[in-house]
């Protein structure tokens, strides 16, 4: 273990140079998919639509006959669900709804206001063209076609899709275990009364649930322990044998009631401890028997962003996910922004459009105890590690919280 501080980079190419995704897989309903990680390519086993309809409301013509001039009878009526049956006849029409199955014969549809109608015919107002209003067959989606690729997280759109084809079951990877708990002799539970102002309720180990929620794992909550080896030792036991990744907070830092990296040497080992960013530079990584180990920092803030910076990216690669890059921004810093070099900074911000520009300024306090400034900002404003305090005027990038944040 080093106690050199690491770039943000470099510790999430470690991490990544040593996770290798899970493989066992589930089958599991479409109406519980949603955000699970596909563990296989999905093809479509049927076309989509899987006939010639209309686009609109109107009626179904031949469109050389339309452009006549002259009047075309009505000789029946389809809807979806319910289509005209047989051919159609030369000089006729068919009044035809959205989604109803084009007739046989028929090769466009003319809108309703498009039309002059009598008791049994219609005189066309347009020129029509073949195809006009008509949605062909497997025109949205070919048969056999790859609709999803192995490692994409299902969102809702998918769902739908997969509806659309007549998939009900989709085989999945089995959900990452995460092992959660907080540490730390301070910290009273919401809903219990404070001792003293020396206390302070537990907030990291339910937001830090919370933005896991979103990640689709299961989340083992192993509560609250006090500072003490022997409970920490304990609760490490029970962990390692259930989870695939032990996630702490507090007790990484260098304080002499900062016991977590004991327990890790002699349960495992940290393969590092210090990380050049702020806020969260006490983030420990490592390993505990088969199970992987990131220690959050105590403060809320530095745990929250250690969590979807450094934390977020290495439970999507162990679930298999090909997860695309964070998506960044260059934006106008409309005022000063502090900055000391030497670590990457993640300053919580409020970007918005002006006058053509996209502008961002830190929001609230940037100390990393202050939840607010979470709650306020809409994204991160992340700073070079060897920058310094930024000018308004100058470029910054931004980074707009993802779905674990808002």
């Amino acid at each position: 273990m080093s106690d050199k501080w690491l770039p943000v980079s470099a510790a999430l190419a470690a991490m990544q140079s040593q996770i290798t995704p899970l493989t066992a897989t589930e089958s599991v309903d479409l109406a519980v998919a949603l955000d699970r990680v596909l563990a296989a390519p999905v093809y479509a086993p049927i076309n989509v639509p899987g006939f010639d309809n209309s686009a609109m409301d109107g009626y179904a013509v031949r469109a050389a006959e339309a452009n006549t001039g002259e009047p075309l009878q009505v000789v029946g009526s389809a809807y979806a669900g319910h289509p005209f049956d047989g051919e159609l006849p030369l000089a006729s029409c068919v009044r035809i709804m959205t989604g109803a199955q084009m007739p046989v014969g028929a090769d466009a549809v003319i809108m309703q206001e498009q039309v002059e109608r009598t008791d049994a015919s219609i005189v066309c107002q347009a020129n029509m063209q073949t195809g006009d209003n008509v949605r062909l067959r497997g025109s949205d989606i070919h048969q056999d076609a790859m609709l999803l690729t192995a490692g994409q997280r299902l969102t809702a759109t998918h769902v739908g899709l997969l509806a659309s084809i007549g998939i009900a079951k989709v085989e999945v990877i089995r959900k990452v275990k995460v092992a959660l708990f907080s540490n730390g002799d301070e910290l009273v539970q919401p809903g219990e009364a404070l001792p003293s102002s020396s206390h302070l309720y537990d907030s990291n180990r339910f937001v830090l649930s919370a933005m896991l929620q979103r990640l689709a794992v299961e989340v083992i909550d192993l509560g609250h322990i006090a500072d003490d080896p022997a409970a920490l030792e304990a609760v490490f036991q029970q962990a390692m044998r259930s989870a695939d990744v032990v996630i702490s907070s507090a007790g990484v830092s260098v304080g002499d009631a900062d016991f977590t990296k004991d327990v890790m040497a002699k349960l495992g080992h940290i393969e590092f401890w210090k990380i050049a960013m702020k806020p969260g530079k006490p983030f420990a990584f490592g390993q505990l028997g088969s199970s992987w180990f990131c220690g959050l920092p105590g403060n809320p803030v530095a745990a929250v962003v250690t969590m979807d910076q450094i934390v977020q990216p290495m439970l999507r690669q162990l679930a298999g996910e090909q997860a695309p890059a964070s998506t960044n921004y260059s934006a106008e810093a409309a005022c000063t922004i502090k900055k000391r070099p030497g670590r990457t900074d993640f300053q919580r911000g409020f970007f918005e459009q002006k006058d053509g520009k996209l502008l961002v300024r830190p929001i609230g306090s940037q100390s990393s105890a202050v939840l607010t400034s979470v709650a306020r900002a809409n994204c991160f404003i992340v700073l070079e590690q060897d920058r310094d305090t930024v000018g308004a005027g100058e470029t910054v990038t931004i980074q707009p919280f993802d779905a674990l944040l808002t």
